[in-house]
């Protein structure tokens, strides 16, 4: 199988089901006890806004792989990643969840991962932080770190 799909798991029993992107408006069952499984009301398409209070929902908890881009409205650099970033969260779409963190207004998060310089990025996997990377990238460069954790 492919990394175009997203893990859920099952309400009753715990098992971690793999669902293809491609069956995100169908209905699915768990694999083991057949319940119906409650798919994400939808894959973001954009970037999704997280704050010291929506962190631990959005991205901890979130089944799925993370790529939180951590940035403020001041910085240049930023704001060059920024339209990189909406593309990427609709070509990712179902696969990885893209997400941002204005560092200036949610300084918890930002002090809790240590976040010294914009822009930062940080994948998340399983709701474990598994790589970072300060400082601007090309696309590629991006799409590249995306890839490890698919």
């Amino acid at each position: 199988m492919t990394g175009d799909a997203i893990i859920i798991p099952c309400p009753r029993c715990g098992t971690k089901n793999r669902i293809p992107a491609n069956r995100k408006g169908e209905q699915a069952v768990c694999g083991k006890c057949k319940t119906p499984l409650q798919l994400p009301k939808s894959f973001p398409d954009h970037p999704v806004e997280v704050t010291d209070q929506t962190f631990a929902r959005e991205v901890l908890q979130y089944s799925g792989p993370v790529l939180v881009d951590c940035w403020a409205p001041w910085c240049g650099p930023c704001r060059t990643v920024g339209p990189i970033m909406d593309q990427l969260a609709g070509e990712y779409a179902g696969r990885v969840k893209i997400a941002k963190l204005n560092t200036d207004q949610n300084q918890r998060i930002a002090g809790q991962f240590q976040i010294q310089s914009i822009p930062t990025m940080l994948f998340f996997k399983g709701g474990q932080l598994v790589n970072r990377q300060v400082g601007a990238l090309p696309k590629n460069e991006i799409e590249r770190l995306i890839r490890s954790i698919l």
